[in-house]
């Protein structure tokens, strides 16, 4: 791996771990987002799989990268694995996961996917495995919708709306119930 590389990586994980909120939540209403017809209620189907929960984070203005996070929950009987993300907001839109390795936090590419297991929830959120936008083309405001496109091996291709929240969001701004998982 380059320098440049490396130090990118650094301040994208830097980036990040300073955004993930230590049990933070502004306890206002962000508001209700206005979603594909298909999302009803947040939730979106597509296959044997419930996509819930979509949202993403306001930036700073510059900043080079943004997260995006959802729930997938596959009710059906086979696994499934989500493949590829796009998004039109960034230069390249990856899957990423951040753990930390002895005491240090480390984020890398998943670049196989994510397996969704029959019958299973998988979350990608802040801190864990997410959505990384890279190469932002503009700030990700409070309030906008970033519509994205999660490409499944057995569910196919849906596109959904994640809907900006503040910058130290952990859930989706109309999702108050499940603040602190």
């Amino acid at each position: 791996m380059s320098l440049r590389t490396s130090l990118f990586a650094f301040a994208s994980a830097s980036l990040l771990a300073l955004a993930t909120p230590i049990l933070a939540h502004d306890g206002h209403d962000h508001g209700q987002h206005d979603d594909h017809a298909s999302q009803n209620s947040g939730e979106v189907t597509v296959g044997d799989l419930t996509i819930s929960g979509p949202f993403t984070r306001a930036t700073l203005p510059n900043a080079p990268v943004g997260g995006g996070f959802l729930t997938i929950t596959n009710g059906g009987s086979t696994d499934d694995r989500l493949v590829s993300a796009q998004s039109a907001i960034g230069k390249d839109t990856q899957i990423h996961e951040m753990a930390m390795e002895g005491d240090v936090m480390k984020m890398r590419q998943l670049a196989g996917g994510i397996v969704i297991p029959a019958g299973e929830t998988i979350t990608l959120k802040p801190g864990g495995m997410h959505l990384m936008f890279m190469g932002l083309h503009a700030p990700i405001v409070e309030g906008d919708t970033v519509p994205v496109t999660l490409s499944f091996e057995q569910a196919g291709d849906v596109t959904l709306d994640l809907v900006a929240a503040g910058s130290a969001a952990d859930a989706p701004a109309h999702d108050h119930g499940s603040m602190g998982h």
